[in-house]
């Protein structure tokens, strides 16, 4: 296949992907977006096997990697998407890993002379610490995710010096290594090392409330991870899908940051978990709180005029989103106006319940965000919380709060709130929620999906 043939078909493979980001920015062009992004992956892979001897090993670990991912994908539950999305993000870092040992220990075999020329030595150091920082970023926030790992922050004092100090001395390595005449694996592995631990130090202060941002900064790393190797091997199409993952990843943690009332610049340096996260507001004083059953809130429901549905990551544990379906379909016949709010960092990662909602066909016109629907809760007559917590959670107004300032949707400001929980546990973020211990909340203790079947069935 001719270079020209080569740019070009790199070229088209480029354009699908950026179609596939444009698709992706909105539910209703989703599938779209997704299918582009198929489409041009496809043909960046059929045309980098044209101009490689290798390609009957490299088809044959696509298929095994194919059937692997065609396993995992039909027996995953929707609930643990979030850590199997951060497992992969692992899996992109550890491979720009390899590639750059590979490179450094057999540079004529990617094309470069026999001693690496100063370019390669940047774009490998850089891609290597990215990349070794996102797989043991990666693997801590799946741990944290998955339930393995407390999802507290984990915090010692210092903690932050220590991080700043392997860094420096990781650069230093990684200078050495830069500005030495031959091959120096001993400043390569010391900075690989480094940059291993220094991904574990900068994720275990984060606390769970933080998660989705954290998923969005790793997708964001594994970007840049995979464009700096694409430098290294001299590929321009994995450097422009490296470049558009990292870019795009970068302008959703911003999002998310903004969501949750974080300094973008210390998600990324991966120094924001300490003043977040889990902090628990027990002052030891019992507070009373009323409750009710699926038939009471069947019955506040269906003399409403206009009801909110929040759904949050309980809604996701009990796979209620189609009983969730049903409920709105029986409020709409009754003429109710029907909606359901979105919070940017519902769930465990960005997305969460617009993917959930999703699957339930539940139409795209029913559902908006938090800044399109804060304004219409004075003028509500219903909210119902599924499993929601912190996103809803008032302190966020209160000075002093460990959440203060976090945009939250404003569900206390209806004329009734009811919440279904399993009991009055605290949320991820290990706080108390002043919502619940209002007049005009009633709490509905029990299983979303089984809750909610039996509010279909009182209507």
């Amino acid at each position: 296949m001719s270079a020209n043939f080569i740019a070009l078909a790199y070229l088209i493979a480029a354009v699908f992907f950026i179609l596939s980001l444009k698709g992706l920015s909105s539910p209703l062009t989703a599938r779209r977006g997704n299918l582009l992004g198929m489409l041009g992956m496809g043909i960046a892979v059929f045309t980098t096997l044209t101009i490689t001897e290798n390609w009957p090993l490299i088809l044959g670990c696509i298929a095994v990697g194919a059937i692997i991912g065609s396993i995992v994908a039909q027996r995953i539950q929707m609930t643990a998407m979030p850590e199997l999305i951060a497992f992969m993000h692992s899996l992109v870092g550890l491979a720009a890993v390899f590639i750059a040992i590979a490179a450094v220990n057999n540079p004529t075999s990617f094309g470069l002379s026999e001693i690496l020329p100063t370019g390669s030595k940047l774009e490998l150091f850089l891609g290597t610490f990215i990349g070794a920082m996102t797989w043991s970023g990666s693997v801590i926030a799946f741990l944290k995710l998955s339930g393995r790992m407390s999802g507290a922050p984990i915090i010692f004092s210092g903690q932050h010096m220590v991080n700043l100090l392997l860094a420096i001395i990781m650069i230093g390595f990684g200078l050495w290594f830069f500005f030495s005449e031959t091959t120096n694996w001993t400043a390569f592995s010391a900075m690989t090392a480094i940059a291993f631990l220094l991904g574990f130090l900068i994720i275990i202060p984060i606390g769970g409330a933080d998660m989705p941002v954290v998923i969005s900064m790793l997708n964001s790393y594994s970007g840049w991870a995979a464009a700096g190797i694409g430098f290294s091997l001299g590929n321009p199409m994995l450097i422009i899908a490296g470049s558009l993952v990292g870019s795009s990843g970068a302008i959703l943690s911003y999002i998310m940051c903004k969501a949750m009332n974080r300094p973008f610049l210390s998600v990324i340096l991966g120094g924001f978990g300490s003043d977040g996260g889990s902090q628990s507001t027990d002052d030891g004083i019992q507070k009373s709180y009323r409750s009710g059953s699926a038939d009471d809130a069947a019955f506040l429901m269906g003399n409403a005029d206009s009801v909110i549905i929040i759904p949050g990551y309980g809604l996701a544990v009990a796979r209620a989103q189609h009983a969730v379906k049903e409920l709105a379909q029986a409020l709409h016949k009754k003429g109710i106006n029907v909606r359901f709010a979105i919070h940017p960092v519902a769930g465990r990662m960005p997305g969460h319940m617009n993917v959930l909602l999703a699957e339930a066909e539940i139409p795209y016109e029913m559902v908006q965000e938090m800044d399109e629907i804060n304004s219409d809760f004075p003028n509500t007559d219903v909210v119902l919380v599924l499993g929601a917590n912190d996103v809803v959670n008032p302190a966020a107004n209160v000075p002093g709060s460990p959440i203060y300032g976090m945009p939250i949707l404003e569900a206390h400001k209806a004329r009734t709130v009811m919440v279904v929980k399993r009991s009055m546990a605290v949320g991820y973020a290990g706080l108390d929620n002043d919502l619940f211990y209002m007049d005009k909340t009633m709490m509905v203790f029990g299983d979303a999906k089984k809750v909610v079947e039996n509010m279909v069935k009182a209507l």
